[in-house]
């Protein structure tokens, strides 16, 4: 008995100095990631993480532009591929537009259409499309505009050379590193810590701007401050008066923010919505930039977000990723655990998949195989039809 007085007393001593330690090396974030990650039964990021976060409401309109459906909807069952896949690596989402009509659609695990889960990385498009938005509203010049003007902490330096499309284009030369599975990483204290904007303003530009591609959460959430600043507005209410109202989203949408103190959206990830209301930035940037006659978007700069902005890193545009597979061009909005919007616009087709996790990642490689699986086999579907 006495030894077990003595071990638990030195086992609080200890859980008790580490907890004190980090507060004073400020990296108690870590207990917010533990609480919301651990305690919760998960081990990671969770794709309905959404209550335990303060969030912005993206306002949907008065108005459902209702996704039609096309004559052979569901008509095809999935490959047994498809099915082994989904099963796998738990898919909650797996939809199928062509023509601009819903031609396949299939939930699990208890998640229906009208599910809000995490977009994660998805979000990184939207914030991209925003900025377009804003230098066609006249907030921000152009794609050169200097981030300087918005913010002195990058004035100096090669820092002063940052504009805004090197932030969309994942070129702005900061030192941030792209971690997702330390907890004392820069991208970690990102989702959890309290105060987002002080981590931003905190990493320096050590490589020349607007010279390689590099993908970097930090890009995207200081375009997302930019775009607060030159807009006045949140990034929430800006994304629904842009796009979702006037492309007549059916759910009203979450943007997760840093607290409700500093009320900060996270820019580089976690925008929560369902499937089908995903798909609607997807057919937009197909007919760039144009809904139901109405020009949302400059053409010329949706054009220009889906086709590389350095030779040598062909798979990424301005806040799209792109692909080449079976013979096709695709881009696609992407997120961490598996989450795509996947367009092919010569064929008129979308493809969505939301789901728990992705496959594992071989190597360096920089898509991951599970991609390639979700277009062969929704071809393979399309091609047992006549559309």
């Amino acid at each position: 008995m006495r030894f077990l007085k003595a071990f638990l007393k030195w086992t609080l001593i200890v859980i008790g100095s580490i907890i004190l330690l980090l507060y004073i090396f400020d990296y108690d974030y870590i207990l917010r990631g533990v609480r919301i990650v651990y305690f919760t039964g998960h081990h990671t990021a969770f794709i309905d993480d959404y209550p335990y976060f303060e969030n912005d409401v993206i306002a949907k309109g008065s108005t459902t532009d209702t996704w039609p459906i096309h004559k052979n909807y569901n008509t095809v069952t999935p490959t047994q591929k498809l099915e082994k896949a989904n099963q796998d690596w738990g898919t909650i989402a797996y939809v199928i537009i062509k023509n601009d009509s819903v031609w396949f659609e299939s939930y699990y695990d208890e998640f229906n259409e009208a599910s809000k889960t995490n977009s994660f990385s998805m979000a990184k498009s939207y914030v991209s499309g925003l900025l377009g938005k804003a230098i066609m509203d006249g907030y921000i010049k152009s794609l050169n505009q200097p981030v300087c003007d918005f913010y002195p902490e990058y004035c100096e330096g090669k820092a002063a050379k940052m504009t805004v499309g090197d932030l969309s284009s994942m070129s702005s030369g900061l030192d941030w590193v792209e971690h997702y599975t330390s907890p004392f990483s820069v991208t970690a204290r990102a989702g959890y810590d309290d105060d987002l904007a002080e981590t931003i303003l905190n990493q320096n530009v050590v490589n020349t701007p607007g010279e390689s591609f590099e993908y970097l959460s930090g890009s995207t959430q200081l375009l997302g401050m930019v775009l607060e600043k030159a807009t006045g507005k949140t990034l929430a209410n800006y994304l629904s008066e842009s796009f979702w109202k006037p492309l007549g989203s059916s759910e009203d949408a979450l943007w997760q923010l840093d607290d409700k103190d500093h009320r900060l959206a996270k820019a580089f990830c976690c925008i929560s919505s369902n499937a089908k209301d995903f798909a609607r930035f997807g057919k937009l940037y197909k007919d760039f930039g144009k809904w139901n006659g109405k020009q949302l978007l400059d053409s010329s700069f949706v054009a220009k977000s889906v086709q590389p902005r350095f030779p040598e890193s062909p798979e990424y545009g301005y806040g799209w990723w792109l692909k080449d597979h079976i013979g096709k061009q695709f881009f696609m909005m992407r997120g961490h655990l598996g989450q795509y919007v996947i367009v092919e616009p010569n064929d008129n087709v979308i493809i969505v998949r939301l789901g728990h996790r992705k496959s594992p990642k071989n190597g360096e490689q920089i898509f991951t195989d599970d991609i390639s699986l979700y277009i062969e086999e929704a071809y393979e579907m399309l091609n047992q039809s006549s559309y």
